[in-house]
């Protein structure tokens, strides 16, 4: 019998579900992985903003992690938002001794509602020790522009320009998400080892935006879980590619879902109900 694709998130909370690790591990069960999660954070908020963010431990973190790995074999794992620089120290020492096949992130600093999610030593964190360390990272171009200290592109060129700042933090694929520009397309820019390319896209007129920058990461996560070992150079692109067409799937279905007053969430199981 062949063993189910196990993924971890290792994310902090959200109370209205479209966010952090409650969307992670939706996403994960839609797209037929089996999620684990770890709680960096537990966060006040709902669709209409971030009230309080409550820091778990780092030692909480690691008595976490270390459980988890004792017990689950990982194919992959998406890390999501990382409240301090302890905190990606101890995540990073954990994961390089055990280390999955694949593992994504998702530099989470900046909620949909704007509010700022970590602080100073976090983001250089971030940059520093849990970029190198990641396979694929996802930054949007506010987040981007916060990595390479510089301003968020206004611009497809400028946003091009980004790209080779990005790939020298360490990480050998980046998925640079274009939604903050304006205008009826939608294109992510993606870096891989060897080449770069867009992944075009329409965009969606709605609202309900909260997750997308957890979902897409999380899909990559699972979808990259599901190749085999054996797998060719360009599998990774695939699956990416994938991920990013259930994504825009699940946008298309979010006004099929009535969820609080604000931004609301991405129609996660669009395919089953």
């Amino acid at each position: 019998m062949t063993r189910n694709v196990n993924v971890l998130t290792i994310a902090g909370s959200d109370p209205s579900g479209g966010a952090g690790l409650q969307g992670d591990l939706k996403t994960f069960s839609a797209l037929g992985v089996y999620g684990t999660n770890v709680i960096t954070a537990v966060i006040a908020q709902n669709t209409c903003g971030v009230a309080s963010v409550y820091p778990v431990s780092p030692k909480a973190i690691r008595e976490q992690l270390e459980n988890l790995l004792d017990d689950v074999e990982l194919d992959a794992v998406k890390i999501g938002m990382v409240a301090s620089r302890d905190v990606a120290e101890v995540i990073a020492e954990v994961l390089s001794k055990r280390r999955p096949r694949w593992i994504v992130l998702d530099p989470v600093m900046v909620a949909k509602s704007g509010d700022i999610l970590v602080d100073d030593a976090g983001i250089r964190a971030v940059r520093d020790i849990l970029v190198p360390l990641a396979d694929v990272i996802t930054p949007n171009l506010p987040e981007a522009a916060v990595l390479l200290d510089t301003s968020s592109p206004s611009s497809l060129d400028a946003m091009e320009a980004m790209l080779p700042g990005l790939t020298r933090l360490g990480a050998p694929y980046v998925v640079l998400k274009g939604g903050h520009l304006r205008g009826e397309t939608c294109p992510d820019l993606l870096a891989t080892p060897s080449s770069h390319e867009w992944l075009p896209a329409s965009r969606i007129q709605t609202e309900n935006l909260h997750g997308t920058g957890c979902a897409l990461s999380s899909a990559i996560a699972a979808c990259l879980a599901k190749l085999p070992a054996e797998a060719s150079s360009q599998a990774p692109v695939s699956a990416i590619g994938d991920a990013k067409r259930w994504l825009h799937a699940a946008l298309e279905a979010s006004a099929l879902l009535s969820v609080g007053k604000g931004r609301g969430p991405v129609h996660h199981f669009h395919a089953w109900w």
